[in-house]
């Protein structure tokens, strides 16, 4: 080998581990950048020059080794190392790191996919989950079902502050105890009122006018227009909804003044489960006939209190028209619990539900409820009644009657608005005291809400939460596999293209096929090892510094030769 010869060998050492240096410098550059590959450079030797190949061993001789010069050594490749970063928390819902293999799918400017490991994604003004340059996040849309189209990719918008639809209540499960020692419901509390007159002085009957009934002084009791409102007490739980009767719009004669307090009171005047509810006109002489006789159904939660100006003349005949005296209380205890449903537009519904116990047998108990409401056209409204039963254990059995209906026409919502009360939840066991416990566990309306906040689960599934409690799936984040990792071809902001030895992208989602989980709220730390760097580094400049030497070695023989021919 010639002098010139090792000072190329020695050149060629030198640009090798220059390289080197270079890939420390770039990895040394990135060790706080996100999701960063180091990589690391792997030399191979240069062609040989062979002057004589060897020979085999003979009889006499044990052969020959080969003669071959080195021509100096040269850059393999650069080998990426996808090993996984350290995770950090970093407290941003926008925030995404893959823990295990695969690469985010972002939609460059051109269109085209390219891939990252670097989750760092924010919210742009459309509400689109872009990368820190721009480029949307590709996602798995989602149905209004949950389920997720996986034929197509999309960009994952998530509007926050829009409003979701209302939805109408269609179930209401309820839960509770309904004691199987309380006390059997077997009376209603009876009201009745002073003695009702005409101006000729003969009592009063249901076809009596409003107008023709007088107080003991002969002074009239209602006028036509006069409008009588009504504040009734309805069981432990209190007040009913004030009501409001027009003399001449909404009724004329006493008996259509009682069927309106029927109403507003949510009687049961069914002969067969209302207990012998309802309004009536006594004909005497027990209560006095002319007085109005206001019976509740059953059981203390059902019983009618109307205290002194609970019904009041508002009109030209001010004063309290009828007092009620409380001759028979309620026997039999029960359980009541108010909650609200919501209608197509949203609105709130309210309904209550009082139940007591009906009967009690070696078979088992039934208890019979009442659900009424507010909500409907009229200014109170018994929904319905039903029963639940249980068994000698005490095991919901069965429920009746339990679907609800209540027209929302006034409030311009589809109607009828239509309930279903599960009672499936509930219990028929004893208390040691005999109290129950009724009230709803959840339903399946909302009213309208606005879109808050979202979360993204290890699975990469996107779900909005809104004010209103209902969350909704908006997509699946999109995760892309490849063969080759090492393949790849990097770009800038830490992104990749599908390179020749990288194999094409197989489209997936977390935890699937081989692909990591998504992490929230963190983001995937550079991979870089400072201490192996700055070890390559010395590594590196020791490589140079020895190659160099080389160099100025075949240098100074060189000149030494030069001096020779002087």
């Amino acid at each position: 080998m010639s002098l010139s010869s090792a000072m190329m060998v020695g050149f060629t050492g030198i640009r090798s581990n220059q390289v080197t240096v270079d890939t420390v410098g770039d990895n040394i550059a990135n060790v706080a950048t996100t999701a960063f590959k180091s990589q690391r450079t792997l030399f191979e030797t240069l062609m040989y020059r062979t002057t004589h190949d060897g020979t085999g061993p003979t009889a006499v001789s044990g052969g020959t080794l080969p003669q071959q010069y080195g021509t100096g050594s040269t850059v393999a490749t650069l080998q990426r190392d996808f090993r996984q970063g350290s995770l950090q928390t970093t407290g941003f819902a926008s925030d995404l790191a893959l823990d295990g293999r695969g690469f985010f799918v972002l939609e460059s400017a051109t269109g085209d996919p390219v891939y990252t490991r670097d989750g760092a994604f924010h919210l742009d003004a459309n509400y689109t989950m872009v990368s820190s340059n721009g480029e949307p996040l590709q996602v798995y849309a989602a149905d209004a079902t949950g389920a997720m189209d996986t034929s197509t990719l999309t960009n994952l918008v998530i509007p926050l502050g829009s409003a979701s639809a209302a939805s109408a209540t269609g179930t209401v499960v309820m839960d509770g105890q309904l004691s199987g020692s309380a006390e059997p419901a077997t009376q209603g509390a009876v009201l009745v009122s002073q003695p009702l007159t005409t101006a000729s002085g003969s009592a009063a009957t249901e076809a009596t006018a409003l107008t023709d009934l007088v107080d003991d002084d002969g002074v009239a009791l209602f006028a036509e227009g006069d409008a009588v409102t009504i504040n009734a007490r309805k069981g432990p739980d209190g007040a009913l909804a004030p009501a409001t009767f027009v003399v001449g719009t909404d009724g004329r004669t006493l008996g259509d003044f009682a069927a309106y307090l029927e109403q507003v009171l949510r009687l049961d005047t069914n002969a067969v489960t209302g207990g012998g509810a309802g309004v009536t006109t006594a004909e005497g002489p027990a209560p006095a006939a002319g007085s109005l006789v206001i019976t509740s159904n059953p059981g203390d939660v059902n019983a009618i209190e109307l205290g002194d100006g609970a019904i009041r003349n508002t009109g030209s005949v001010p004063g309290s028209p009828l007092r009620f005296t409380t001759v028979t209380e309620a026997a039999g205890t029960g359980e009541s619990t108010s909650f609200n449903v919501y209608d197509s537009l949203g609105n709130p519904v309210g309904i209550r539900v009082r139940a007591v116990m009906e009967s009690r047998s070696e078979a088992g108990t039934t208890w019979r409820f009442y659900a009424e409401s507010d909500g409907g056209t009229a200014p109170g409204a018994l929904l319905g009644t039903g029963t639940i039963t249980f068994d000698a254990n005490g095991q919901f059995v069965s429920a009746t009657n339990n679907t609800l209906s209540i027209d929302r026409a006034a409030a311009g919502a589809v109607t009828p608005l239509t309930v279903t009360l599960d009672f499936s939840g509930l219990t028929g066991v004893s208390s040691t005291d005999g109290s129950s416990q009724l009230l709803m566990a959840s339903q399946d309306g909302r009213p309208a809400g606005l879109l808050t906040d979202y979360e993204i689960d290890a699975n990469g599934i996107v779900t909005a939460k809104y004010s209103n409690t209902l969350t909704q799936t908006l997509g699946q984040v999109a995760v892309a596999l490849f063969a080759n990792e090492e393949g790849l071809v990097a770009r800038s902001e830490n992104r990749y293209l599908e390179g020749p030895n990288s194999g094409s992208a197989t489209l997936t989602v977390a935890q699937s096929g081989g692909a990591g989980a998504v992490r929230s709220y963190t983001l995937e730390e550079s991979n870089v090892e400072i201490t192996r760097e700055f070890i390559n580094l010395i590594s590196a400049q020791t490589g140079i510094s020895a190659a160099s030497r080389v160099v100025r070695t075949a240098d100074d023989l060189l000149q030494q030769l030069l001096l020779l021919a002087r």
